[in-house]
């Protein structure tokens, strides 16, 4: 009997090192891999999606054991709000998706991670998120100092320390004109240090400490990363972040302030290349077998039914 050819697709570009290391260690465990451009996505209805393709000439998502989510990029609310729709639709049609469309929503805006987090009990900074000036320099006033992020970002992009409030004054009317929220967190010293872990399934499988030459801790800003075993209450209160959030791949960043940790981010598209810079695994493989497994196990479950049925 001819062994069915596992098929994993990736939601993202050639042009990833990501997609790139994750493409060759999927073939290296005999997968079969289907890239995917985010921006290809066509829907029919009834059928299932596709990629770019006319009806009847369909890409074959719906053959796909897996996909996994590499890239999202921006766009306009209908461009960005399409596409997840597209990852909800794939899933409901049953295909597991790495991480989930819910998981993503709740990692791709900074507010709401927050507040799910600190809703379950987590720690995080103290934050004001508002649309009006004055609570906004307020917030300068009561907490002193605070870290201006934009609500969707990454690599530290765009995040400015305001300790002043002739500068707050200035910073927050250039962000209202335009038409930006205000999300402000309490700045913590943290001696120009925090920790980034990496959660795959139920384990953290590798972690690092990134020194800063400033207050940003972004390797993209020009941080250096020093691989660590991470501390077990670091490395539980990462472990409890995903489970929360309910990710299968996670990047978890933790602030020390006091001998306190926080929790700065959580990344549902999480980056590994500084990481693996350091790293003694092969993050990438590691990826790629949990995602296999993940196959393997739905295809097990899908055959205990249908016996039992």
């Amino acid at each position: 009997m001819r062994k069915e050819i596992l098929r994993i697709g990736i939601l993202g570009t050639s042009q990833s090192s990501h997609v790139q290391l994750l493409t060759t260690a999927l073939q290296d465990l005999g997968a079969e891999v289907v890239l995917i451009p985010p921006t290809r996505l066509t829907a029919h209805i009834p059928g299932p999606p596709a990629v770019g393709a006319p009806p009847g000439n369909q890409a074959g998502l719906e053959t796909l054991k897996a996909l996994l989510v590499r890239s999202l990029p921006g766009g306009s609310l209908e461009q960005v709000i399409y596409r997840v729709d597209v990852l909800h639709r794939l899933e409901n049609l049953g295909l597991t998706v790495i991480n989930r469309p819910a998981v993503l929503e709740k990692t791709v805006d900074k507010f709401y991670t927050s507040a799910i987090l600190a809703d379950a009990g987590l720690p995080v900074p103290r934050t004001l998120v508002t649309e009006q000036f004055d609570q906004a320099l307020a917030a300068v006033k009561e907490f002193g100092a605070v870290v201006v992020k934009p609500l969707f970002g990454s690599r530290g992009q765009g995040m400015v320390l305001v300790d002043d409030l002739d500068v707050a004054h200035r910073v927050f009317r250039a962000l209202e004109l335009g038409r930006y929220i205000y999300y402000l967190q309490q700045f913590l010293p943290h001696a120009n240090e925090d920790y980034r872990l990496l959660v795959v399934g139920r384990e953290v499988i590798g972690a690092m400490r990134r020194r800063g030459n400033n207050w940003k801790t972004n390797i993209a800003c020009g941080a250096v990363p020093e691989y660590v075993n991470p501390d077990p209450a670091l490395a539980k209160l990462a472990l409890k972040t995903a489970a929360v959030l309910g990710a299968d791949c996670l990047g978890v960043d933790i602030l020390l302030s006091g001998d306190r940790p926080y929790i700065l981010e959580a990344n549902g598209i999480p980056g590994w290349s500084g990481l693996q810079s350091v790293a003694p695994v092969d993050i990438a493989g590691i990826i790629a077998h949990y995602t296999v497994a993940q196959c393997l196990r739905r295809e097990k479950e899908g055959y205990s039914k249908s016996q039992r049925g």
